[in-house]
């Protein structure tokens, strides 16, 4: 565990370098393009640089998550215009960038934020440390129910999923609004998709139980933490890192959640459906491996169940023609008490196990509890 935490941690946010950041320049003429074509041969792969004709065009495109600044050309009174509701990372990327310019002109650089955070989460951050909060209260959660409900059937569990995952998403709502204000509007949408995020990671984490029992904790650790946190964009979005990590950012379930509430918030709901079908698609991942861990089960118990457990009925008929009818009762009932002690053995044998298991995830839980 401290191996992967250490090489997805440092691998994502210890070195943070632009890798095809969108940028625009504002301005009509040769003089943008020439601007734009230097900025770019410098940069190389680093930036991917756009004119446009007006400083409107480009807060549209700020608006609508297709660029993370521009810089609008002028002699005078040169400016930077970011959107660091989107990733304040990012925005402060896209000043380090043009600030030079305007340091060779001799004139100061203008910084305009045009989506700003909330009052109450100054840096942007608070969505990430969101996330963090209720993927713990779900993986967390998880651990609980497979050493709790190991004996439960699947539909009781699938219940005990549901009602947690509940629970754990009002708590992500209360610390989101009234808490700690991370959100001014919206509240309701980011309790539904804190729903959405929290049941996949429970439904896939409880199916999950079935096949990697003791180790499930590690599992649900490396999807839900190592990369998940990693690609969720809440510290670093996928242009400020590597490929592997942005690449995950695409289609994994925390950046799911902290895109999603962004575009809800802060950019008017654009590519929130998106967002949003990526916390479904996990969902049902969830609940397809509960479905194939039910099936499991029910044929690990028939094939569990004693071969002679149901008896051999023996009839008058052929009793008489044996001409042994007391002997035959009598073997029958002895081969049905061997049977069941055997039963009986094995029942205690397997009752033992799963106590020693259940013991050794309840060490897991406080481990897990604690990262």
């Amino acid at each position: 565990m401290c191996l992967g935490m250490g090489l997805a941690y440092l691998g994502a946010f210890a070195t943070p370098e632009p890798h095809h950041l969108p940028v625009a320049v504002v301005g009509a003429g040769p003089e943008a393009k020439v601007f734009a074509q230097t900025v770019k041969g410098k940069a190389g792969d680093a930036l991917d640089v756009r004119t446009v004709a007006d400083r409107a065009a480009a807060v549209d495109l700020l608006k609508s998550r297709d660029i993370s600044g521009a810089y609008v050309l002028d002699a005078k009174a040169p400016e930077v215009i970011v959107a660091s509701a989107g990733s304040d990372m990012s925005a402060t990327a896209v000043e380090k960038v043009f600030t030079p310019a305007a340091t060779a002109q001799g004139v100061p650089l203008k910084i305009t934020d045009v989506v700003p955070p909330v009052s109450g989460d100054p840096t942007g951050s608070g969505i990430f440390f969101l996330l963090i909060a209720v993927s713990i209260g779900s993986y967390a959660s998880v651990a609980v129910l497979g050493a709790a409900g190991a004996g439960l059937s699947l539909r009781t569990r699938a219940a005990l999923v549901a009602g947690v995952s509940f629970v754990v998403s009002l708590i992500g709502a209360a610390f989101a609004g009234p808490l700690f204000h991370l959100v001014d509007h919206g509240l309701w949408g980011v309790w539904a998709m804190s729903w959405l995020y929290s049941a996949g990671i429970l439904f896939l984490g409880a199916g999950l139980h079935t096949f990697f029992k003791r180790w499930t904790t590690l599992a649900v650790m490396v999807l839900f933490v190592m990369l998940n946190f990693t690609s969720s964009g809440g510290l670093f979005r996928p242009e400020l890192q590597d490929g592997f990590f942005g690449g995950l950012h695409a289609f994994w379930n925390g950046a799911g959640l902290v895109e999603g509430i962004r575009d809800l918030v802060y950019f008017g709901g654009h590519d929130l459906a998106r967002n949003v079908w990526v916390l479904a698609a996990w969902l049902v991942l969830g609940l397809a491996v509960m479905a194939v861990a039910g099936t499991v089960e029910r044929r690990r118990t028939t094939a569990a169940t004693p071969a002679g457990a149901t008896t051999t009925a023996v009839t008058p008929s052929v009793a008489r023609r044996s001409g042994g009818a007391a002997e035959a009762v009598e073997s029958g009932e002895a081969a049905e008490a061997a049977e069941a002690a055997e039963a009986a053995e094995a029942a205690h044998a397997a009752h033992a196990a799963e106590a020693a298991e259940v013991a050794q995830e309840e060490e897991e839980i406080e481990e897990t509890v604690g990262v």
